[in-house]
């Protein structure tokens, strides 16, 4: 009489128990970590351009009067621009912005799920905040420009020959704004391509 034992096939004998089946680590999100870091970089930017600016005044004897033995004494500060002070506004608005952001945006790496709710708010913020710089940075520089070049045409007469720290503060503050213009860009479209990677297809 034949045994009816017969051997378990070897696909039956391999298979473990399904609590034993070694689950694969979450995957870092490259996107939310590249985004933690340009907010950083776009916090430390305008912090740095405004810090710059504030720091540019200078006063400087521009005539001499002979008698009685005078000089005349001319300070060249920001305040007396109403270009360069909507720039420290709009630098000091984009690096508060930078801070609460960069602190939602690490909260939001370490839990995945609330990343997709806040990418297309960052987005829309983000271009905002974007024109908002740009626009500071343009009208700062056209103002830097006048002073370190004139206009002849117009009959304004350059400063930065007699202001020359106040404008080398200038056109470092508006050289870090425009980097941070940059770095907004950046985080328009890594924001915008995290979000395309989302969408089911």
């Amino acid at each position: 009489m034949a045994s009816t034992d017969q051997p378990a096939p070897e696909s039956e004998k391999a298979a473990p128990p399904p609590e034993t089946i070694a689950q694969p680590p979450p995957r870092r999100d490259c996107f939310a970590v590249v985004d933690v870091v340009l907010r950083m970089l776009l916090f430390a930017a305008a912090v740095a351009a405004v810090v710059v600016m504030v720091t540019s005044k200078e006063t400087k004897a521009v005539a001499r009067i002979l008698i009685p033995p005078y000089a005349v004494y001319r300070t060249a500060n920001f305040k007396n621009s109403p270009a360069m002070i909507y720039f420290v506004a709009a630098l000091s608005v984009a690096g508060f912005y930078a801070l609460i952001t960069t602190m939602v945006s690490f909260l939001a790496l370490l839990k995945p799920r609330c990343s997709t709710k806040l990418l297309p708010h960052f987005v829309i913020f983000d271009v905002l905040m974007l024109g908002i710089v740009a626009a500071a940075a343009g009208t700062a520089g056209g103002v830097a420009y006048i002073g370190m070049k004139g206009d002849s045409h117009a009959g304004w007469t350059k400063v930065c020959n007699v202001f020359e720290k106040f404008c080398h503060h200038v056109e470092a503050s508006v050289a870090v704004s425009i980097f941070a213009s940059i770095v907004l860009a950046l985080l328009v479209i890594n924001s915008a391509h995290s979000l395309s990677k989302r969408i089911p297809k």
